[in-house]
């Protein structure tokens, strides 16, 4: 497991919280941060595991 996994599963989790707290205040903009975040953690997890995969 490399940087770019750990940093991915993160960045998928703190979007999920941006998400529900958006969504809970009625805030748009926070939600749609919020989701944006988790796509832009799943991308950078995705790459962590063609790195991972290229190494081995």
């Amino acid at each position: 497991m490399n940087k770019d996994r750990v940093e991915g599963s993160l960045k998928q989790a703190q979007g999920a919280l941006k998400d529900a707290a958006g969504k809970v205040l009625g805030d748009a903009k926070l939600q749609s941060e919020g989701k944006a975040e988790k796509a832009e953690g799943k991308i950078q997890n995705a790459i962590g595991g063609l790195k991972d995969e290229l190494k081995n």
